[in-house]
């Protein structure tokens, strides 16, 4: 039988320490190696790089990044670990994992079960689908994420100034580089309303990232204005279609 390779990501060292000790007591019936540790989300992407995770114990409510958001990082893994949420218990998480057919753990944990989950894994049990990882997420997410030359990168939000849709990826723009990421623009507006504006179809800019407006000096009857973005020389077309939701933002500017 071979031996499943296991991270626990839990921001409690005791709560690790107890995983620990009973993947060890569990051992003999489901084996298991213990590769890697980490205290929040953000540890858990740097530890895993350049290992084969098969299952991932990860807690939900941690400092940093949340465990549901580590799952999403780490679905577009080219081979992701199979995670098992571990939770004090919450209603609002067992009831949405219940529906989802995801797997979880109510503190404190009991080897017997922690057993049973493992069998799962080896019989295949699939990773969790982002689909359903963003549908019970409460809140939105601190990074965005994207897979490059086999590692998993993270991009925190406030760093990104502008987001721009091409074909069927979407381009996250920061003062430093571009990343391209698997996501869809209009998704990314639900999340982040409160962050991002749309300037036209393919394009939203991250309000904070906005340094005025000018007249366009192009002939486009589309656009008769373009923002100006702190920190790039880079300068965004404005749909005449979005002007109207756009301009208490040039209001601000020219006051």
């Amino acid at each position: 039988m071979t031996t499943l390779s296991v991270m626990i990501v839990d921001d409690e060292a005791p709560a690790r320490q107890r995983l620990r000790d009973l993947l060890a007591d569990v051992s003999s019936e489901v084996p298991n190696a213990v590769i890697a540790e980490a205290a929040n989300g953000l540890l858990a992407i740097a530890a895993i790089e350049g290992l084969a995770v098969d299952v991932a114990l990860v807690d939900i409510r941690m400092p940093k990044m949340d465990g549901i958001e580590l799952a999403r990082h780490l679905a577009q893994l080219e081979h992701p670990p199979v995670i098992i949420f571990v939770t004090a218990y919450d209603a609002y998480a067992v009831q949405a994992f219940e529906l989802n057919a995801i797997d979880y753990l109510v503190k404190p944990v009991r080897a017997q079960r922690l057993a049973a989950a493992l069998h799962k894994v080896r019989h295949s049990l699939p990773p969790v689908a982002p689909q359903i990882l963003a549908q019970i997420q409460q809140g939105a997410r601190t990074h965005l994420s994207c897979h490059e030359r086999g590692r998993l990168l993270l991009i925190p939000l406030p760093e990104i100034l502008y987001l721009k849709a091409d074909l069927k990826y979407v381009t996250a723009r920061t003062a430093s580089r571009e990343y391209l990421l698997d996501e869809s623009l209009t998704h990314l507006e639900q999340e982040f309303s409160d962050r991002f504006i749309r300037l036209h179809r393919s394009a939203l800019v991250a309000r904070e990232a906005i340094a005025g407006f000018e007249k366009s000096a192009t002939d486009d009857a589309e656009t008769q204005w373009q923002a100006l973005l702190r920190g790039i020389p880079e300068k965004l077309p404005v749909s005449r279609r979005q002007w109207p939701l756009v301009k208490s933002y040039a209001r601000q500017f020219s006051s």
